[in-house]
């Protein structure tokens, strides 16, 4: 069987997979979010948290919610490293750094997951456990929880009440993601995936010396770390770790994992607002980027030329021969087309366009389908930039899903928009203006560029993964790096929830014969276009001097 065969094959596995979760887990999930009933462990939760989850909250106080807690969780996992050293269970590791601290803990909590240290010759036990596979459970929640609140503000009216944000955090956590996460770290222990608290060990006799491994409680974190599109790995190499995937099956279950909820989704979102079609169209336009990008990616990756090529059937680089190209590409793909992160090959390695393809996927705002909550908010917020667009063309207010979209609405989307590219593109200049930061750079020229173009646009984007050639662990990186994770991730949520909370309050507008119809395939292209188009406006310079470049120069 060809390589490209055996690729075919795995997407149109992955799609059937997708396919068959879709209604079950997206109806899951909208009753979860519409029922008026507490679990009791929910209950012993908000007793502990002294949270009424009963009280319906307006955009502010959902937002002080979302902020306190996750405030509370940066500091928490920050006091947590600088004290690695005095815990059981550290394996013998030092307390971590400030300012790599700093970085790590604005890193989970942000639901990014950069790593500029080595996990397994960094993170005790309880780091790993108590406090990394904690907040990429919580960070996922909360990411849901905002898109929740968003759709709750399209679906209610004549209200500013977007729900409760404790009750929507506790109810994701243990409903939906602990759930799911169980059975898959099940599946991936039978894969082959570790699953214990040893310690340090010598594996081996080498040359120059014995090799050290020590395990750790991979499998469960393993799934959430892609079931949250969260990234981070428990060593270094991440995915393409035989300790964290194995083979090809666990590889593409790890895949499946990643695109799951994100897909599923757009369900509960057409579900909740009364309308399944609107959640197909917005579905429609997640995969229809997600399938290009991927067949993009395989192409660039199988057509490299060179006697090396060749001989390797495609760009073999910096992938591991237990997966192939095929199956690395929709790897790649998948998580930075989501706020993912993971990697089982190194997107350093990847051919000009390769990279760039992964530059663009983050770049678009990781929407197709994007992170748990944030891919469906981010592509909500792209509908609403959409409808203006097609209102100003035809002469008409802009409406969408029955509610106007006014000066109000428009000005928290176009910030929404404008946040993350100024985040990435001004770190990127600053540190090509100063004279340390480039001294990080491995390579030069375009590929150097793309390295530190790469780090900022992963932070940012709340993605996680980098080209493995920027030394990041300085104090410049860690610094503006966690700066831009936490803005990244939570000053979108602002205008989000303002949104949200302004969608809320109006009457509902009837439909008329100049509606646009927004559940038809001409919106769901003309969402595809507003994407692309407003990427490459804004960046198509920085690409251009990077991994076009790169590309063109090969």
């Amino acid at each position: 069987m060809s390589p490209v065969l055996a690729g075919v094959l795995q997407l149109l596995a992955l799609i059937v997979a997708l396919g068959l979760s879709y209604r079950p887990l997206g109806d899951y999930m909208a009753k979860v979010y519409s029922s008026e009933k507490h679990l009791k462990p929910e209950k012993w939760i908000y007793k502990a948290i002294g949270a009424n989850p009963s009280v319906e909250m307006r955009w502010p106080a959902y937002l002080r919610g979302v902020l306190a807690f996750s405030a509370v969780s940066v500091l928490f996992l920050y006091l947590l490293q600088r004290v690695q050293g005095s815990l059981p269970g550290s394996l013998g590791f030092v307390s971590i750094d400030p300012d790599q601290a700093f970085n790590t803990a604005a890193s989970f909590v942000a639901n990014t997951n950069w790593q500029s240290y080595y996990g397994e010759q960094a993170m005790g036990h309880v780091v790993q456990t108590g406090g990394l596979a904690v907040q990429n459970f919580v960070s996922a929640a909360v990411g849901i929880a905002v898109a929740v609140a968003l759709v709750r503000g399209f679906a209610r009216s004549r209200t500013g009440e977007l729900g409760n944000f404790w009750a929507d955090l506790v109810r994701g956590t243990v409903r939906i993601l602990l759930p799911i996460s169980v059975i898959g770290a099940l599946v991936l222990v039978a894969c082959g995936a570790i699953q214990n608290f040893s310690g340090i060990h010598e594996v081996g006799q080498f040359t120059g010396g014995s090799q050290q491994w020590n395990g750790g409680a991979v499998a469960s974190q393993e799934v959430i770390k892609e079931l949250g599109t969260n990234g981070g790995g428990y060593f270094n190499a991440n995915s393409a770790h035989p300790f964290e995937n194995p083979n090809g099956l666990s590889n593409l279950f790890e895949i499946y994992l990643i695109l799951v909820i994100p897909f599923a989704l757009t369900r509960t979102f057409g579900r909740m607002v009364g309308s399944l079609k609107q959640g197909y169209a917005i579905l429609g336009t997640m995969a229809a980027i997600w399938v290009g990008f991927t067949a993009l990616m395989m192409w660039t990756e199988f057509a490299g030329k060179g006697p090396a090529f060749d001989l390797a059937g495609g760009a073999m680089e910096g992938k591991e021969t237990r997966f192939g190209i095929s199956a690395s590409a929709i790897f790649s793909v998948a998580t930075t087309l989501t706020s993912t992160g993971a990697v089982n090959s190194f997107h350093s390695s990847n051919t000009g366009f390769g990279g760039g393809i992964n530059l663009l996927g983050m770049q678009l705002g990781e929407i197709a389908p994007g992170g748990v909550g944030s891919g469906l908010y981010g592509m909500l917020i792209m509908a609403v930039i959409a409808v203006f667009i097609a209102g100003l063309m035809v002469g008409r207010t802009p409406e969408y899903l029955g509610k106007k979209i006014g000066t109000r609405e428009i000005k928290f989307a176009a910030c929404y928009i404008l946040v993350t590219p100024a985040l990435v593109l001004c770190f990127t200049a600053a540190s090509f203006v100063l004279d340390t930061p480039s001294h990080s750079m491995t390579n030069s020229g375009a590929h150097g560029f793309s390295e530190i173009l790469y780090a900022y646009t992963s932070g940012a984007n709340n993605n996680g993964s980098a080209f493995a050639g920027l030394n990041a662990d300085t104090q410049w990186f860690n610094t503006t790096i966690g700066l831009a994770m936490l803005l990244g991730r939570f000053l979108p949520m602002v205008f989000v929830l303002a949104l949200a909370g302004s969608l809320a309050e109006q009457t509902p507008v009837p439909e008329t014969a100049g509606t646009l119809r927004t559940e038809k395939p001409l919106f769901t292209g003309l969402l595809v276009g507003t994407i692309l188009i407003i990427t490459g406006l804004t960046y198509f310079p920085a690409l251009a001097l990077g991994p076009l470049a790169e590309g063109l120069a090969a």
